[in-house]
């Protein structure tokens, strides 16, 4: 599967579940198996974490991100703050039913429905557990304000943590996706955006390239996509939208032919009314006069 797949049938919208700065001597977890994504920022400190078997040596700067269904066991070699979040990266309907699992938990047979997808089991996917960031600042700072504001049990910060979580997820998957594996030209295409996007350019001039564009898709598979959803191409469907507008403003303003035109994108009135007419039978004056007879 592509995370563009995955996306489509589970949205990505962080949550996080649980998340503080730890401040703390040396210290050591027993062995459990996680349900959610863990991120870990080594601020001041060593660490070494055991993940799947595998020993990962960590100093200050550092950032490590744990997997779900990842066996885990994480020791502090020495006085370390690491700030850490438990967090899903994907909608769960369930998701105030998960938890971050206890030291000696294992067996999640009877969690299984909880789980998070993992990231690494998608193709073209591929997140290493000693993070990589290109901006590591950045990453760094987006952290540890989403930390800080999860402290806070009010509505305002506890809008900016799971905002700056979705940042922050934005950013791990833009430092580690391989280009293309987000909208695979093969993967299912949802053009759903594609009528509010109509609507709030319809003014403009659109063409089959822009709009192919946008969808991330050649022109001649764009249009292919788009008549399988909708049942009619992409200029026939712009053209009723444009035509019915043009009726609503006819209906219900007074404005000039030439203004219902511009704000319908036509090019001139010219085009408008053989358009219109020969979409609806009549010219826009004559529609205009059925509808308001008395205007």
């Amino acid at each position: 599967m592509y995370l563009a797949e995955l996306i489509e049938k589970q949205p990505l919208l962080p949550f996080i579940r649980q998340s503080n700065f730890a401040v703390r001597s040396p210290w050591s977890t027993a062995e459990r198996r996680l349900l959610d994504y863990l991120i870990v920022y080594i601020q001041e400190g060593e660490c070494v974490f055991h993940i799947d078997g595998e020993a990962y040596e960590f100093g200050s700067g550092e950032f490590c991100l744990i997997q779900p269904n990842s066996v885990t066991t994480l020791e502090g070699r020495t006085n370390s703050i690491t700030p850490f979040a438990h967090f899903d990266m994907f909608y769960h309907p369930q998701r105030e039913e998960s938890f971050p699992t206890r030291a000696g938990q294992l067996d999640l047979s009877a969690h299984l429905h909880l789980m998070q997808p993992r990231l690494n089991d998608l193709q073209g996917v591929h997140v290493p557990v000693r993070l990589a960031p290109k901006r590591p600042v950045q990453l760094r700072d987006t952290f540890l304000d989403m930390v800080e504001s999860w402290q806070h049990r009010e509505t305002l910060p506890q809008l900016k943590a799971q905002t700056l979580a979705m940042e922050l997820v934005l950013t791990i998957l833009e430092d580690h996706t391989a280009p293309g594996a987000a909208s695979a030209s093969h993967a299912p295409q949802s053009l759903n955006w594609i009528t509010s996007f109509f609507s709030f350019h319809l003014s403009e001039p659109l063409s089959i390239e822009e709009m192919a564009r946008r969808a991330n898709l050649s022109p001649s598979r764009f249009s292919a996509v788009f008549k399988r959803q909708f049942g009619v191409p992409p200029h026939r469907y712009l053209l009723d939208l444009r035509i019915r507008h043009a009726e609503e403003l006819l209906e219900t303003t007074a404005l000039p032919l030439e203004e219902i035109a511009s704000y319908c994108g036509f090019a001139d009135i010219h085009h408008f009314s053989k358009s219109f007419k020969r979409k609806t039978g009549v010219s826009p004056g004559m529609y205009r006069h059925m509808k308001r007879p008395h205007s």
